[in-house]
């Protein structure tokens, strides 16, 4: 009596279950590595707070001290984590619109766009409006616009288009900020208090504010995961396979125009996000934008609050800027991740 046999499962479908599934588990890990960052940056501070003493306050506010200092750092804890997902994500696709490895949120003139708009709302409306997060957005938003124009210039918007685009677009920009600035000393001190970036200080119901631009941002982002991967192989490939690619780089623009505008206008411009999470992320993902763009989400807030905690620790009792700490925390790290050969650039 014979035995038929099982066929076997080719080795190149086995070796990529075996990777989903290191990769599934993996994503569970930043997700705890996020938790324990949100638990950090509530816990850490002028005053440190037990971990306990955290979970307890939080679960039953009774009015105590320590119940009004986990009151007063949540909503800072809430901002990281949204600004550092909006950052990192838009990072991925503004690198892979642009298939330039150094893309960040600045490249689109949306750091420079959200700046002038902040100075200008200042001088015409008074210094306490240029803080709000509406005085921001609207320059975020049409600059990237005049980015698009300009880059497109009546022709199809090719990834150096873009780039110079943006060059240009911020310098125009920057100017502007700087000779109203100049002008107008008031407006610079306000200007002063918001592009250092940082997640203290901002006004009640900024998270409120960004909220519903962040999340739909992000959720643009996963539905475009696979036009992504599409367009990363080239315009002509793209369209071979049905993308339109056109279409797919006003889209990708778009929701990390959103994102991009929502962090900046909540937080000020924090650089570093934005450029080294998606590298450090492709190194172990690929460039499959269905794995970047998840983990980028959960690594995102982790270097920003990891940041913010630093921040607060190494100046007690004051504090340093998260936009500072940022570059002096993460640089090194990516420098050494790019000598070890760790980046796919």
């Amino acid at each position: 009596m014979s035995t038929a046999t099982i066929p076997r499962a080719p080795r190149t479908v086995r070796a990529r279950g075996s990777r989903a599934s290191l990769l599934a588990v993996g994503l569970l890990g930043a997700a705890v590595l996020l938790l324990l960052a949100v638990a950090l940056s509530i816990a850490v501070g002028a005053k440190p707070v037990p971990l306990g003493d955290v979970w307890s306050a939080w679960r039953h506010p009774d009015g105590s001290y320590v119940s009004t200092v986990v009151a007063s750092r949540v909503p800072r804890t809430q901002l990281g984590v949204l600004v550092g997902a909006a950052l990192a994500v838009a990072g991925v696709v503004i690198q892979g619109l642009t298939r330039n490895p150094l893309g960040d949120p600045g490249l689109l003139g949306v750091n420079a766009g959200a700046a002038a708009s902040v100075v200008v709302v200042a001088a015409v409306a008074g210094a306490g409006a240029g803080r709000s997060v509406w005085a921001a957005i609207p320059g975020a938003l049409l600059a990237a616009v005049a980015v698009y124009l300009v880059g497109s210039g009546g022709r199809r918007a090719t990834p150096v288009r873009l780039v110079l685009a943006g060059a240009a677009v911020s310098a125009v920009l920057v100017a502007l900020v700087e000779a109203i600035s100049l002008a107008k000393p008031e407006v610079f001190d306000s200007y002063r208090a918001w592009v250092v970036g940082s997640l203290a200080g901002r006004p009640p119901g900024t998270v409120g504010e960004i909220a519903p631009f962040v999340v739909a941002g992000l959720v643009g982002c996963v539905l475009l995961a696979r036009p992504l991967n599409a367009l990363a192989l080239g315009d002509e490939a793209a369209t071979s396979l049905g993308l339109r690619a056109g279409r797919t780089r006003l889209l990708s623009a778009a929701v990390a125009t959103i994102l991009c505008a929502a962090a900046v206008a909540a937080c000020g411009p924090i650089a570093f996000v934005g450029l080294a999470v998606p590298h450090v992320v492709r190194s172990f993902t690929g460039s499959d934008h269905r794995w970047l763009l998840p983990y980028c989400a959960l690594l995102g807030p982790v270097l920003l609050l990891g940041a913010d905690v630093v921040g607060r620790v190494v100046a007690r009792p004051g504090e340093l800027m998260v936009g500072a700490v940022t570059a002096f925390v993460g640089a090194p790290f990516l420098v050494a991740a790019v000598r070890r050969g760790r980046v796919a650039l």
